[in-house]
């Protein structure tokens, strides 16, 4: 399962996300330590961005990671082993989505877990948690020699 960002024009930056992450996760209410976060792109009159993970198949803050902290998981995005984390800030700035990778107190990103609570508890469905869909196996037919 991985999240995926369906009716952005939808979005009124309530944050609602936001919050039902870093509380289900961290048990508090903050921004800080949430996993997604919602900007806005153009000022106050400009549309909303949600920035979080994409599970990408190869995901470049994995490639980027010098110690193996981050590994790709099954189906797209990571898996973060905290205790090979360096804090580097590589897997931050390989991020293909710009504030998708943040830090927590202790200098670790926080990486989402593609758990869907946000998506839960968005109340105007911008936010998906889908089923990845694996590529189809092909049979081919061995040629004649």
């Amino acid at each position: 399962m991985r999240l995926a960002v369906v009716n952005l024009d939808r979005c009124i930056g309530c944050e609602s996300c936001v919050l039902a992450c870093s509380r289900t996760w961290y048990h508090a209410f903050s921004y800080d330590l949430s996993r997604i976060q919602i900007r806005t792109a153009g000022g106050i009159e400009g549309r909303f961005v949600v920035a979080v993970c994409r599970a990408c198949s190869d995901p470049p803050c994995a490639r980027s990671c010098r110690t193996g902290a981050l590994t790709p998981r099954k189906g797209g995005g990571v898996i973060l082993k905290p205790e090979l984390c360096d804090s580097c800030g590589l897997c931050q700035k390989s991020c293909i989505i710009q504030g998708a990778v943040r830090y927590d107190d202790s200098g670790k990103p926080l990486i989402c877990k593609h758990c869907g609570i946000c998506a839960k508890y968005c109340p105007h469905e911008v936010i998906k948690l889908e089923k990845i869909k694996e590529p189809e196996e092909v049979e081919v037919e061995p040629k004649e020699v």
